[in-house]
């Protein structure tokens, strides 16, 4: 017997009727990348994606059809969000910090029929428009009266021209809630990146799930500024999020430093934001250099690689702001856990407390995952065991866009590459990547656990461990640190900071210095390039 229930589809545009239906005048604050400050409401989202929808329509996107971007976090990039999946299309967000042969080979791949662009990449769209196969129609995402004078782009159309000369009738259509919705590509450090190809139905569901009390907990009395970019996996939902519970969005653009982040914080009424460590340091960094406070601001997210301990504390006790640690992948749209305490937990002593916040957190509901070892045989959940990640779920990869990389899947679960352990109370740590945990004489060092304490040295700007080959123990931990500016800080100085903060096999057997440590396209340090620059480095020991 079947419930007797009505069937609706479970399509993105619903989370845009219900906006302009309940929020209506709740504000979308945006820094343009014109330099100015534009506001709108969410009736006024509504009716420009409207706009967007039949303009997209007028040159020639179709159902199913890929339209692409190149954009910062804005209000005209959120309209192209609801405007394409609404319609029926794919919205494709690309990485601008790829490089150009790797963004034409992505625009090729995807067979992307329009490309919509900030002007600030006007340069990467000149150099990839004579290359690419597949794109119709370019079209700078500005006014008239910022149009380029010339460019090597033909025919190059102007976006508020486009909306301008569109009407805002549109009805959004229904259809089936399995049909694709977004595309993204994942930012992998080795060979071409694989296309992430997301459903309506499953970002609804993450929707839902990313917005609950024990996840991002977003609801109308918030005012959201996600740092994490719109083209790195929907800037982790909150794009949606902020319809769905009617919360003031506030976007940065491309104005990301510690300066203007903080403006926007405080004359916006910022209560929530998320992004990645290193963005956190040059904003920490700016605060702690002009004695700066926060006045409404009051949680961060953190993911994209661990949030290390030193930074936790210093949001926490000299900023007032809650630290929700969380972790996902592109393959998981991307939430997977995220780290808020248990009623058990909330009074334990503090340093308790950070050891549980410095873990990735439960899982969401809809998210199932385990721990398995090398033969594939599920570990205890006790804290201790530690073995490969593997996760399933209904916003979770079944497979890679054009079966890219062939199946991925193990027996119904999707391998993470990360190495992890699970709690009793299910919260998950993360002690490193497969790739880039370090055996030394056949046992694992996790290399973040010693990344993290060198970020707890208050001469350490960013570290990174790494393996340096070994004649007896096959590798050895090797510290890759950028001091801050003006510390001073020797080898010896920072291997004695490990003292009694970890077995003593574990300690780094070498420090180099260095001006800088490469950042991938989403701001995750890239091991492998290290790897690569030391392979030959020889370890004082050896």
């Amino acid at each position: 017997m079947n419930g007797l229930m009505q069937q609706q589809q479970l399509l993105i545009s619903s989370l845009l009727t219900h906006a302009e239906r309940h929020h209506g005048d709740q504000q979308i604050v945006s820094r343009r990348v014109e330099g100015d400050v534009h506001r709108y409401a969410f009736r006024d989202l509504v009716a420009r994606s409207r706009r967007a929808a039949n303009a997209m329509t007028a040159l020639g996107a179709r159902f199913g059809d890929r339209v692409a971007t190149l954009a910062w976090n804005g209000y005209r990039h959120m309209e192209l969000y609801y405007a394409v999946c609404g319609m029926g299309a794919v919205i494709h967000t690309m990485n601008p910090r790829l490089h150009p042969d790797q963004v034409v080979w992505i625009a090729d791949h995807a067979e992307d029929q329009v490309l919509c662009f900030d002007m600030t990449f006007l340069p990467l769209v000149e150099a990839i428009a004579g290359r690419v196969k597949t794109i119709k129609h370019f079209v700078a995402m500005t006014s008239r009266e910022h149009m380029p004078a010339s460019s090597k782009i033909p025919n190059l159309l102007c976006y508020e021209d486009l909306l301008d000369a569109a009407s805002d009738r549109f009805d959004w259509p229904v259809f089936d809630e399995n049909t694709a919705s977004c595309l993204c590509y994942t930012s992998g450090t080795t060979g071409n990146p694989k296309g992430v190809l997301y459903s309506h139905r499953s970002t609804v569901l993450h929707t839902y799930a990313a917005a609950l009390p024990d996840s991002l907990n977003c609801s109308a009395r918030d005012t959201i500024l996600p740092v994490v970019p719109m083209f790195h996996v929907n800037a982790w939902s909150l794009p949606y999020i902020a319809c769905m519970v009617g919360a003031k969005m506030v976007f940065p653009g491309p104005h990301l430093d510690g300066k203007s982040l903080h403006d926007l914080f405080e004359s916006e009424g910022v209560t929530l934001s998320a992004g990645v460590p290193t963005v956190w340091q040059a904003l920490l960094a700016h605060m702690e250099a002009n004695g700066l406070k926060f006045s409404t601001m009051r949680r961060t997210v953190i993911g994209g690689s661990a949030c290390p301990p030193a930074m936790m504390k210093a949001f926490q006790e000299r900023y007032d702001v809650q630290v929700l640690h969380a972790w996902g992948m592109t393959e998981l749209s991307p939430l997977g856990t995220a780290c808020t305490l248990k009623a058990k937990q909330v009074e334990l002593p503090r340093e308790e407390r950070y050891a549980i916040q410095a873990k990735q957190g439960r899982v969401v509901f809809g998210v199932d995952m385990k721990i398995v070892d090398p033969d594939g045989k599920e570990l205890p959940r006790d804290g201790k065991a530690s073995g490969e990640l593997l996760v399933r779920g209904p916003w979770i990869i079944s497979e890679y866009f054009k079966g890219e990389g062939g199946q991925p899947l193990v027996d119904g679960w999707f391998p993470t590459g990360d190495v992890a352990t699970i709690d009793t109370d299910g919260f998950m740590q993360i002690t490193d990547r497969s790739k880039d945990v370090i055996k030394s004489g056949g046992e694992w060092i996790g290399s973040i656990d010693l990344e993290n304490i060198a970020m707890a040295h208050p001469a350490v700007a960013m570290a990174a461990c790494i393996g340096a080959r070994h004649p007896k123990w096959d590798e050895r931990p090797l510290l890759v640190v950028v001091k801050k500016p003006g510390a001073e800080l020797t080898r010896d100085a920072l291997i004695a900071f490990y003292e009694g903060k970890i077995a003593k096999w574990w300690t780094p057997d070498d420090v180099v210095f260095v001006d800088a440590i490469p950042l991938g396209a989403t701001g995750k340090m890239q091991k492998n390039k290290l790897r690569e620059q030391f392979k030959d480095h020889r370890l004082p020991t050896a």
